[in-house]
């Protein structure tokens, strides 16, 4: 049993003797059970998850019931009966609860029902038999008798809208890149042959910046030189010689954009160059990737490059393997004997006029980074997003980001079922938090809690840091299921919920906090009327939140003529001409 709230208990005082009319609760010729008293806790009735939960204490006075008299009583709220509770004198055997006939005493009642609609307005009602012995004492049943009022059902005006998730972009505008180009060399020597200056590789990279030299949206940056040695000389020999061979690639380089007319690379200044020496990553590369030499020699040679000792030791070595080792000087040395140029670049992407153009003219043109920024950062119609992301969708058919972005915007375009569609496709290529977050948010617009708080759930566990979207979710759930506490921790920024959970959790003066830091509605107004009720403010003070209530909402008016929160003031004529 959860805990109960109680501030007002109400007394109802029913003398049970009815031999004439109710109009007499006393007539002393009827004394089988007499002057009970009801309290109940609270009172009115409170929602408090999706049950009402309270408490009914049957105080009966010395002297009340006779010993062998038993009574069962029968309480209703509306048209739901909720059951019978037995009270029993000391001489009947039963499962009532027993009270003394001398001392008198007091029977409690725990009630937990699951909340319908008709019960907002009900009455809870108690009702009757009285028996001795086996025989039921018809004329002193228990009268159908109101013994408090229901119910308080403030927590349903939480907003039940689900928090989307989307997955942002990593769309760059300046994407910095490279070309490369190579020169090989013969062994031992940094002499360049005129050949390998028409090999495809360099051919393409002049062509390249011939042809990019004056294109706004291409920068070039530098251009880096790298020297490289094979492992199978003397060490401090291939120092030198890698970086005698980044030298003349620089100025090998300077002579070819010179007569290509390139003038944007003419300037050594915008050159560097670097030294590797003995390159061992790139032959163990190299080497791998050589079909012909089998991989028992292939671990031989990278052992025999590792020893210690001269040059010439490592050379013969080298050589005893035989022929795989003039497979070895044939087809891996010669490639890593080399300078290496490295074109830097920064490539300028499209501007954000001309992204929108193209996300109307020829979306599947976007890349999915151009698409997912445009769509998220340019569109700004949420019809735009959704035909933009119905093309992403098909062009990028395996990119989880698409899909759930694509669901958040049929989500708010209230296109449920297509989102939910969404956002199981993108869940079923990539689990995260932001799908799993989406899922619940389809569940709920569903009215599936249990399916929401399971989702919520997993979201929480597959965020590394605490998302706040999902905590928001999750406080809703929370304070739907009458967890108060946990809701408030959810409930980070100013929102009405926020406000609604501190409501109920009693923290009326922060709840009037939030309020004034968040833009007024038809509900906040409504909310504030609440809070001045419970802060114990007058009438006037309540109705004049009222009525700013009833100006953006007139509908508001049904609910508050019968709200249990304003129940003392349902006889004022100032509250019943506002609501009425």
């Amino acid at each position: 049993m959860l805990p109960l709230h109680s501030k007002n208990n109400n007394m109802k005082k029913l003398g049970i003797c009815f031999c004439v009319s109710i109009t007499f609760l006393l007539v002393t010729s009827c004394d089988l059970m007499k002057d009970v008293t009801y309290s109940v806790t609270p009172d009115p009735l409170e929602l408090k998850g999706d049950n009402l939960e309270f408490s009914v204490s049957v105080k009966i006075p010395e002297k009340g019931l006779s010993k062998k008299v038993r009574a069962e009583i029968t309480p209703s709220l509306g048209s739901t009966s909720l059951g019978t509770w037995e009270v029993q004198g000391e001489k009947v055997t039963g499962n009532g609860t027993s009270i003394s006939f001398q001392s008198g005493g007091v029977a409690t009642f725990d009630m937990k029902v699951p909340y319908a609609p008709e019960m907002e307005a009900a009455d809870l009602m108690i009702s009757g038999k009285v028996f001795k012995g086996k025989k039921e004492k018809s004329k002193e049943a228990i009268p159908a008798t109101k013994i408090a009022d229901a119910t308080i059902i403030t927590p349903l005006l939480v907003n039940r809208a689900f928090k989307t998730i989307t997955i942002p972009d990593n769309f760059k505008r300046e994407v910095k890149k490279v070309m490369e180009a190579k020169i090989n060399f013969e062994r031992g020597k940094f002499v360049i042959r005129p050949n390998e200056l028409k090999d495809m590789d360099v051919v393409e990279l002049v062509n390249w910046v011939k042809k990019n030299q004056k294109n706004p949206n291409i920068i070039i940056n530098s251009i880096e030189i790298k020297g490289y040695a094979s492992p199978d000389g003397e060490e401090s020999r291939n120092s030198t010689l890698s970086e005698d061979r980044a030298n003349v690639g620089k100025k090998a380089m300077l002579d070819v954009f010179k007569k290509a007319k390139i003038s944007v690379l003419s300037n050594p200044s915008n050159y560097s160059t670097s030294q590797f020496g003995e390159d061992f990553e790139g032959f163990k590369k190299q080497l791998a990737a050589t079909k012909s030499i089998d991989d028992n020699y292939k671990a031989l040679f990278i052992r025999a490059v590792e020893m210690q000792g001269t040059a010439d030791q490592k050379e013969q070595m080298l050589k005893d393997l035989g022929k795989s080792y003039e497979k070895l000087e044939k087809e891996v040395f010669p490639a890593i004997r080399r300078s290496v140029i490295v074109l830097n670049y920064t490539e300028i992407g499209l501007s954000d006029e001309e992204l929108s153009a193209r996300a109307v003219s020829n979306p599947s043109s976007l890349t999915v980074e151009e698409l997912l920024y445009t769509a998220e950062n340019l569109m700004t119609n949420v019809n735009d997003k959704v035909a933009l992301y119905s093309t992403g969708t098909q062009t990028y058919a395996t990119d989880s980001r698409v899909h759930n972005n694509s669901g958040v915007a049929l989500f708010l375009n209230s296109k449920f079922s297509a989102a939910s569609a969404a956002f199981e496709k993108a869940n079923q290529l990539s689990v995260n938090f932001a799908t799993l977050n989406n899922l619940a948010a389809s569940a709920m617009i569903n009215g599936d809690r249990a399916g929401a708080r399971k989702f919520t759930t997993q979201a929480k566990k597959a965020s590394s840091d605490e998302n706040s979207a999902v905590a928001y979710n999750t406080a809703i759930l929370d304070l739907l299921d009458g967890n108060y506490p946990d809701a408030l921790k959810g409930f980070t920024s100013e929102s009405f919920n926020k406000a609604l959970a501190e409501v109920l959790s009693g923290k009326l003066e922060l709840a009037k906090s939030t309020l004034k830091k968040i833009t007024a509605n038809a509900l906040t107004h409504y909310l504030s009327a609440i809070i001045a009720a419970r802060s114990g403010e007058s009438v006037d003070a309540v109705v004049n939140h009222l009525k700013n209530a009833f100006a953006m909402s007139p509908e508001l008016k049904v609910k508050a003529s019968k709200d249990r929160e304003f129940l003392k003031f349902m006889q004022n004529t100032t509250f019943t001409s506002a609501v009425n």
